[in-house]
Formats: structure tokens, C-alpha cells, sequence
């Protein structure tokens, strides 16, 4: 095997952020030379391109590093985006990224659907990059939204996309006996309101509040926007990577919702549930969890 140059680890935080803003950009960019009269065409399109454009980026500036990203699984191989008769460029092997200690965790496009719909800007890119047992850098570009939230050197950044100076994220306690708590706006679990009806015995009152991509919600948390974001209805790594890293390198709290850590570049990528709070609402949310799920609905 041919010896790999060492990466730049002091620029991998930077380099996160560059990548997923570039890539949104690219994104706004197929919004505008296509439009919305095809969704699928542009949900393709838009897929294929920004997914190749990471590839080759870490490909080129992390040679040594592998990479896990949601357009390249197999079962995508057969996607064409309008005019591009190409297969995603594919994932490193599985045998390769699960002995590596370096893997970078893509969603070249978090939230086809609200991409695909005029005037919505609840979809991200995501990049994010998994060293050793845990994530150490991450970036969620929000095009539409004109921002990039994003880690850095002991904390978590919001960065605008125009230049501007970035302002230090922090997750926010939540005003007390009330919880927003968003959700998917096509899909969100039953079992979430068994949790509003639970919680609400228990004095807290509970909004749920739809939101469009995975990337977008745990914005949402991060920005104050929504106090907490629970989710049960099935995702992989890369839907959930780059927020995460930046949550936790915001200080919020980041679990599975059965209380227990989530753990990336695993065999089988898929990772089906997540919580994202302030640490002062995690106990409650839990317990709430707990009690709803350990119950039959009804």
C-alpha cells in the first residue's frame, strides 16, 4: 500500500466548513439553472453534484483520510441526474473505512425534499469527520438560510455566509415548563405525542414544531429556534454526524434516545434515533422517552 501524506489535522475544522459551504453554494446554484418545474431532476442532479464535488475535494486534499457519504452506497449506484449518464463516485470500502482511523461522514444534500420545493431553506449540507473512536470536526451548511454552523478550537462557530464575522454558537436553556421540540414534517413518530400528552401531565408544555432536514432541526436546537430535537423514525451516520459534532462542540446534549451514546463509522451505518437538547432538559426528555416507549400506544 502506498504511504499516504499526513493530513492537516489543525485544518480539519476549517476545512469542514469550506466544504460544506462550497457545496451549498454549488447547490443554490443548480436551484437556479434548473428551477422547480422537475423535482426529481433536481433532487438528482443536485445529489450527484455537490456528492462529487466532496468526493474529489477529500479525495484531493485528504488523500490518506476514507470517506462514508450518503450518495455513494450501492443502492444509489444507479441514480442519473439530467444530462449525466455517471454512477456516484463510490464510498471507500467497508473493509478500508472500518480499519482506518480517519473517516470523513457526508450528506451531500440533508433534505432532498425541502431542496426541492421553492422558497424552503430547511436543508443542509453536512461533512464531518470521525477520528479514532469520535467525532472531532463538523460543519452544517444551511445555504438557503445564508450560514454555516461549524466547529472550531474549543467551541462551535455561526458562521454567515457572506464573510461576516462569525459568532460563537452555544446551545440555550430552554424557558422553563415549555419545550418546542421539532419534528419531521412528513413523518414524525407517533410516539411523540404520547410524549407531548406525557410530559405535559408532568407540567411541561410541549410544541411540536415541523421541521424539514435532520441538519436543519439540530440547527434549529443550536439557534434557539426549537428547544430539542427527538427523532426515532430511522437515519444512517450521515444524517446525524456533522450536527452532532457541532451540538456537542455547542454544549448540548447528544444521545440516543435510550440515554446511551451514538457511535459512528459502524459496520451497518444505520443509526435510527437521536436527541438533541439543552444538558438541563435531557432528564426530562428521557424519562418522558422511557415512560412512552415502554408503554403500548393507546
Amino acid at each position: 500500500m502506498t504511504e499516504q501524506p499526513a493530513a492537516d489535522t489543525a485544518g480539519d475544522h476549517d476545512l469542514a466548513a469550506e466544504l460544506a459551504g462550497r457545496a451549498g453554494e454549488l447547490l443554490l446554484g443548480v436551484r437556479g439553472e434548473l428551477g422547480f418545474g422537475d423535482t426529481r431532476a433536481l433532487k438528482d442532479t443536485g445529489d450527484l453534484r455537490a456528492h462529487e464535488y466532496l468526493m474529489g475535494e477529500l479525495a484531493r486534499r485528504r488523500p490518506g483520510d476514507a470517506i462514508l457519504s450518503e450518495e455513494g452506497r450501492s443502492s444509489v449506484a444507479a441514480k442519473r441526474a439530467r444530462g449525466d449518464d455517471r454512477s456516484p463516485t463510490g464510498n471507500t470500502a467497508d473493509e478500508v473505512r472500518l480499519a482506518a482511523d480517519r473517516v470523513w461522514i457526508v450528506d451531500p444534500l440533508d433534505g432532498t425534499r425541502e431542496f426541492s420545493e421553492e422558497g424552503r431553506a430547511d436543508w443542509a449540507v453536512h461533512v464531518a469527520l470521525w477520528e479514532k473512536g469520535r467525532l472531532v470536526a463538523g460543519a452544517v451548511a444551511l445555504p438557503a438560510q445564508g450560514r454555516t454552523l461549524r466547529t472550531a478550537p474549543g467551541g462551535a462557530l455561526d458562521e454567515p455566509s457572506d464573510g461576516g464575522r462569525a459568532a460563537g454558537l452555544r446551545v440555550s436553556a430552554p424557558e422553563p415548563g415549555r419545550l418546542r421540540v421539532a419534528v419531521s414534517r412528513s413523518r414524525p413518530p407517533e410516539f411523540l405525542e404520547r410524549l407531548a400528552v406525557r410530559l405535559g401531565e408532568a407540567g411541561v408544555e410541549v410544541e411540536l414544531v415541523p421541521i424539514g432536514s435532520a441538519g436543519a432541526k439540530i440547527a434549529a436546537v443550536l439557534l434557539a429556534e426549537v428547544d430539542a430535537y427527538v427523532h426515532a423514525g430511522g437515519q444512517y451516520e450521515w444524517d446525524s454526524a456533522a450536527p452532532v459534532a457541532v451540538a456537542v462542540a455547542a454544549g448540548a446534549h447528544v444521545s440516543r434516545i435510550s440515554g446511551a451514546a451514538p457511535a459512528y463509522n459502524q459496520k451497518d451505518p444505520r443509526l435510527p434515533d437521536i436527541l438533541v437538547c439543552h444538558p438541563g432538559s435531557a432528564s426530562t426528555l428521557l424519562t418522558g422517552i422511557r415512560d412512552v416507549t415502554a408503554a403500548p400506544p393507546g
